[in-house]
């Protein structure tokens, strides 16, 4: 595997993690490059981890986790979503928690796709160190992007964006619910 691939590769797993991250900036209302940040390390580290993970045991999970991982990450996304939704409408003042219940929540559901690639990985003879720090510190910075992208354009408009990024998460729930279905 090229550098040129990891890097490519790295940027398709970590493009999830951006959505999700520019719906987040989206609720951010104080301390937005710390929550900024924070975003980036749970999203690039559950990267790093479920890819290495699927590189190291993918043989074993490979036929479970095929069949599953698009209705794992359909559901975690259309819960946050749901939750997101329900949550912009009880009050005007829009909940910018990134508490830690969530957060693990949107990372798995960001980072199944990973686990699927680390498998892929395995088949490889490469340094998988390298690989998936690669991944890891790209999906961080992707994220980070995401968040402060996301965190302009709440100040540039005041209809209400957490419901909009709701339904958004539910949208991309079901975008990768699709990819796989179909193909």
């Amino acid at each position: 595997m090229s550098l040129l691939e990891v890097i490519l590769t790295s940027f398709s797993l970590g493009m999830d993690a951006f959505s999700v991250s520019i719906c987040k900036g989206i609720t951010i209302k104080k301390e937005r490059i710390k929550k900024a940040i924070i975003i980036g390390l749970y999203f690039g580290l559950f990267q790093t981890l479920m890819s290495l993970f699927g590189y190291m045991f993918g043989n074993i999970f490979y036929k479970y986790i095929v069949y599953l991982d698009h209705w794992i990450a359909f559901f975690l996304l259309l819960i946050i979503g749901i939750d997101m939704i329900i949550e912009s409408f009880k009050h005007n003042e829009i909940n910018d928690s990134i508490n830690f219940k969530k957060m693990i929540i949107l990372s798995i559901a960001t980072s199944i796709d990973a686990l699927v690639v680390g498998i892929t990985l395995s088949l490889f003879n490469l340094n998988i160190i390298f690989v998936t720090l690669t991944i890891g510190i790209i999906t961080f910075i992707l994220s980070f992007i995401g968040v402060i992208f996301g965190n302009k354009i709440r100040k540039k408009v005041s209809f209400n964006l957490e419901l909009i990024g709701g339904i958004v998460l539910i949208l991309i729930g079901i975008k990768i619910l699709l990819e796989h279905l179909i193909l």
